[in-house]
């Protein structure tokens, strides 16, 4: 299997998530799947573009400074 055929075949089995105050009006919506070693984000508008990825520690912090932000 290819590396591009591979990856697509990851994305496929992961669960991706949108968070509910998500609209479905084209807004600025990213999805997350989680996997034990890793955070997988995604435009929710252009799900078969790039994925950007990063340790559980790492997304943990981002979500942590982002909600003590608000």
């Amino acid at each position: 299997m290819t590396s591009a055929a591979h990856l697509t075949a990851h994305r496929t089995a992961l669960h991706w998530l949108k968070s509910s105050y998500s609209s479905d009006q084209g807004g600025a919506c990213v999805e997350v799947a989680a996997h034990p070693t890793a955070v997988h984000v995604r435009d929710s508008k252009v799900t078969d573009g790039p994925v950007l990825t990063v340790e559980p520690a790492a997304w943990s912090a981002f979500v942590h400074g982002s909600s003590t932000a608000l």
